[in-house]
């Protein structure tokens, strides 16, 4: 027997603010939470939708030392950067909240205290790596050393980047900090720990048991490996300057793990909630209902209350820490209700490889925003109908361009566009009459009669490519309505007809504008205005009287526009560009070579001289003939640069050259010098002058 629930909390997971995030992480998470809960809403339900910033872990401070700033700077940067894309992209947050707000720090200190007064954590010492230098404690992403799988030179203390093995930091070869670059020492540090052995009864009856069923297979899978692996205690506790200080008095420079702090985010989002909605003081809320009497104490209800149903939206990478670690802690608690259900989705790949922004191949949200800021519904439609629900998927720019002008554009563009215009041009804009029904018309009616409630199961069961496609059937039954009935051939002979399927038409339309807005909540906008139909709930959509007789519509738009090959190109340039760039970026600098003294340094005599001449060499793709001033004479220098400059671009360029080299013969030449060259990484050839004029001859000292 179903549970009967009276209110919602849906969470969609805490974006980590030390960077923009690319569309896999909206396939992920964002976009299909955003249409389950427009959808609760348009049935009347009471539900509150929580996100905001997770700004706490090491890879803030990490990336502030890359962008040598403050770890505080770099949240800020990031929150607000997010935060508009959400808002950009229609994600209908009630608050969108931050973790390092003082709600937040007291919400978290509080549950750590209540688990630990209860006797539920345990204290261990163990050697952990310090920097004497920076003195502090390395947590993991501190300290990088070589790969001990594919000796990568650059693995991090918790994962090579490069293969992808999981590690340790005591697995490194040759660990060093990233604070100071010194090679860190073993110390000793006490922590406190969550022995999540102790709950492998209770999560085997909850999880193993009670959601066999009703968890998609990928999220139970993954649930039942690791619970049947044997859990193992888990720190709660890191040593750290940057987080939630632990609220014990024997932890001087200890914060709060970020995965135990990250998910009661949702709790303290949800307290701030009804407490800026008592105050007044509206700073991270944007509640999309009515709150008319809430009291401050109210967010309980959403999350102690046994008729509430607690639902997660998060991506596969987090589902240990939602359906393990973070249950544990609010059943440690006592206080607090269970997910009923955490629909995770796997990863989205892009161009046949893995998303990755560290590696530059990723659509960054702000970057399509900039490219296509008229076009948030299309990235929605084109992500929603190709979630990775059950395994990984790949977005790609031409079905990208292709789900726009053969579906969006062809099919429930053109529907709504033929539908309003043909209204324009025979009955002066006002929606006709509907007389007499015919088997195709009562066959259309019936159609949009069952089109809600089809898609309704596909979202109550969490199936959004399959609710996304039932979307688009019904705007192809508008579609093949009008193609069988043909009105622009019965307008001279049976203006009544017309009006007939007309008025049957724009009820389908009057239905999408309804139904469409969970999945194109900006085009659901302009279609409700476009009929002038107001605000429907999701329980009036299908029915036949949506656009009243004689009412007149508004304006007629296209919903949707073509997106040309030329755009589509540039975008997929820009794609190579950027990952061919952050490849040469991430290359490694050649070692240095072994060490000599100032005495045999001081031997090489190195001059700036001006290239007189230069000429290619027969029978040679890399060589120049060059004639050089030196100040001390005029030479010949055989130079392999004939790849990288045309003899013309070289003469009465400024060079560095090699002097007292031994002269030697090349392909018949004797060459007295060598000009000097630095190699960039991607193999190019650049001159080694001086920022201004000097004489030929100046020493290069």
């Amino acid at each position: 027997m179903s549970k009967t629930f009276n209110r919602y909390t849906v969470t969609a997971a805490l974006p980590y603010a030390n960077g923009p995030k690319h569309i896999g992480h909206l396939a992920g998470a964002y976009i299909p939470s955003d249409v389950y809960v427009r959808y609760l809403r348009l049935c009347g339900k009471d539900v509150i939708f929580v996100c905001g910033s997770d700004e706490h872990g090491t890879a803030i401070p990490n990336q502030a030392l890359k962008e040598n700033t403050s770890s505080q700077a770099i949240v800020d940067k990031y929150d607000a950067l997010i935060r508009d894309c959400f808002v950009k992209l229609g994600m209908s947050f009630d608050i969108y909240h931050r973790t390092t707000e003082p709600i937040h720090h007291q919400t978290s200190q509080e549950i750590f205290l209540n688990i630990y007064n209860k006797g539920l954590l345990t204290e261990e010492t163990s050697e952990q790596y310090y920097d004497e230098e920076a003195k502090l404690f390395l947590a993991d992403r501190y300290i990088v050393g070589t790969c001990p799988k594919c000796a990568h030179t650059n693995a991090y203390g918790d994962q090579c980047e490069k293969c992808g093995s999981t590690l340790s930091p005591r697995e490194l070869i040759n660990p060093r900090s990233t604070v100071s670059g010194k090679t860190p020492v073993l110390k000793l540090t006490k922590h406190w720990y969550l022995p999540l052995e102790n709950y492998e009864p209770w999560l085997r009856e909850w999880i193993l048991k009670s959601h066999q069923d009703d968890w998609k297979p990928n999220v139970y899978g993954q649930c039942k490996s690791w619970i049947e692996a044997g859990l193992q205690p888990r720190a709660m506790t890191r040593d750290l300057d940057w987080g939630i200080k632990v609220p014990l008095p024997d932890a001087d420079g200890k914060v709060l793990y970020v995965w135990f702090d990250a998910p009661i985010g949702y709790i303290s989002a949800t307290r701030a909630l009804f407490d800026e909605l008592q105050s007044g003081n509206i700073k991270f809320a944007t509640p999309r209902r009515d709150f008319t009497g809430a009291k401050k104490d109210d967010w309980k209800k959403y999350w102690q209350a046994e008729d509430t149903r607690l639902i997660h939206f998060i991506g596969k990478d987090n589902i240990v820490f939602h359906c393990i670690i973070f249950p544990v802690m609010l059943h440690a608690t006592g206080e607090y209700i269970l997910p009923d259900n955490v629909p995770a989705n796997e990863f989205m790949n892009l161009e046949g490889d893995k998303m990755s922004t560290s590696r530059g191949w990723s659509i960054e949200m702000h970057e399509y925003l900039q490219d296509f800021p008229d076009k948030p519904d299309v990235l929605r439609y084109a992500l929603l109908t190709n979630l990775p629900e059950a395994k990984d998927s790949e977005f790609t720019w031409k079905d990208f361009q292709a789900k726009n002008n053969n579906e969006l554009v062809a099919i429930f563009g053109n529907f709504v566009n033929r539908a309003v215009v043909l209204t324009q041009k025979y009955f002066d804009n006002k929606v006709p009459v509907q007389g007499l029904l015919t088997d195709l018309d009562k066959k259309a009616l019936d159609d949009l009669k069952a089109a809600p409630a089809k898609i309704a199961a596909s979202i109550e069961t969490f199936r959004f490519r399959e609710a996304t496609a039932n979307l688009m059937d019904l705007a192809r039954v508008g579609n093949k309505y009008l193609a069988e009935t043909e009105p622009w051939k019965l307008a001279k002979t049976d203006l009544a007809r017309v009006g007939t399927i007309l008025n049957v038409s724009l009820q389908i339309a009057a239905t999408l504008s309804v139904v469409a807005e969970p999945f194109l909540p900006f085009t659901s906008r302009k279609l409700k205005d476009m009929l002038g139909v107001g605000e429907l709930t999701w329980q009036q959509s299908g029915g036949n009287n949506l656009v009243k007789e004689d009412a007149p519509l508004t304006y007629a738009p296209l919903l949707f526009e073509k997106i040309e090959d030329v755009v589509i190109e540039a975008q997929i340039k820009k794609l190579m560009d950027t990952k061919n760039a952050m490849e040469l970026a991430n290359q490694p600098v050649t070692p240095a070579k072994a060490e000599v003294s100032f005495d045999d340094f001081s031997k090489m005599d190195i001059r700036i001289g001006i290239i007189l001449k230069a000429e290619r060499v027969d029978k040679s793709k890399k060589l120049l003939k060059l004639q050089v001033d030196t100040g001390i004479d005029t030479r010949t220098v055989m130079s392999g640069i004939a790849e990288h400059f045309t003899p013309e671009e070289l003469i009465g360029k400024q060079v560095t050259l090699l002097v007292n080299l031994a002269p030697r013969k090349i392909m018949g030449v004797e060459s007295q010098g060598m000009i000097l060259m630095a190699s960039d990484k991607d193999g190019s050839l650049k001159l080694l002058n001086p920022s201004g004029e000097v004489a030929a001859g100046s020493q290069v000292s």
